[in-house]
């Protein structure tokens, strides 16, 4: 495991643990103290952590950071809107791109008619699409996330570099004049190589996710198609999507 995977599984500890000692990621992933410290130094600079005497605790961004099925029960009608919305793109045949977010899981739920081929990252939008006869699914292999049930790490992003898609249907965690990003360097590396590998891009955020920065940028306006969302979207920032060539379909 290289640093960048100790640092992603250190922040998912710290989700469930309100604290790691050193000896704990000595343990864990078999390194000296040395290496666990630099570990610890380098989230630290990132604002990932916060440093104690012979570990670390939370970060206000690692305790903000909710459980995949409370974010499930905290979906609005928008939400599953924006999903219908998406899954009314996919055309018999598509091979597909789902990230492992939430609203792409409302996208999936509304794809029980749709005949296509589906690569994911996500336990969740697996196991609800296995029950779609019509839908073929290959989930990519890789790290898992315990709480929020994805798979991410460099094997995640290799895996996701053999496949090529019609289409790749992506959520964010923030939308700004800077572009798009998320929380975690490990999702916005994944996103990234499935940008790179679908023809078009659809983002789906309802206007929450707008005027926002989160902590890693995965791409500017112009590396994307479409962004789907609701009337309440921010008037300048769908003006800048637009003149950067971002087609913005918002539900009614």
């Amino acid at each position: 495991m290289n640093q960048e995977e100790r640092m992603e599984a250190i922040v998912q500890f710290l989700i469930d643990q309100p604290s790691i000692r050193i000896e704990d990621i000595c343990e864990m992933f078999q390194v000296s103290k040395d290496t666990a410290r630099r570990d610890l130094i380098r989230l630290e600079e990132n604002d990932q952590i916060i440093r104690t005497r012979g570990g670390a605790t939370r970060s206000q961004l690692v305790r903000d950071i909710q459980s995949y099925h409370v974010r499930l029960d905290n979906l609005t009608d928008n939400h599953k809107r924006i999903g219908q919305v998406a899954a009314s793109m996919i055309q018999t045949g598509d091979r597909i791109i789902l990230d492992a977010s939430t609203t792409v899981q409302t996208c999936a739920a509304a794809m029980q008619h749709k005949e296509c081929a589906v690569v994911t990252n996500s336990i969740h939008q697996a196991d609800l699409l296995a029950s779609y006869s019509s839908v073929s699914i290959q989930l990519i292999g890789g790290n898992l996330h315990k709480s929020h049930r994805y798979m991410y790490g460099t094997e995640s992003c290799q895996s996701i570099a053999r496949f090529f898609v019609d289409k790749a249907f992506l959520g964010v965690v923030g939308i700004s004049e800077n572009g798009l990003t998320v929380a975690h360097d490990e999702d916005a590396s994944l996103k990234k190589q499935m940008i790179k590998q679908a023809d078009e891009t659809y983002v789906l955020a309802d206007h929450t996710k707008f005027g926002k920065n989160d902590f890693v940028k995965i791409a500017e306006f112009h590396e994307i198609d479409y962004i789907i969302t609701d009337e309440k979207v921010d008037k300048h920032l769908l003006t800048v999507m637009n003149e950067q060539g971002v087609e913005v379909i918002v539900i009614s």
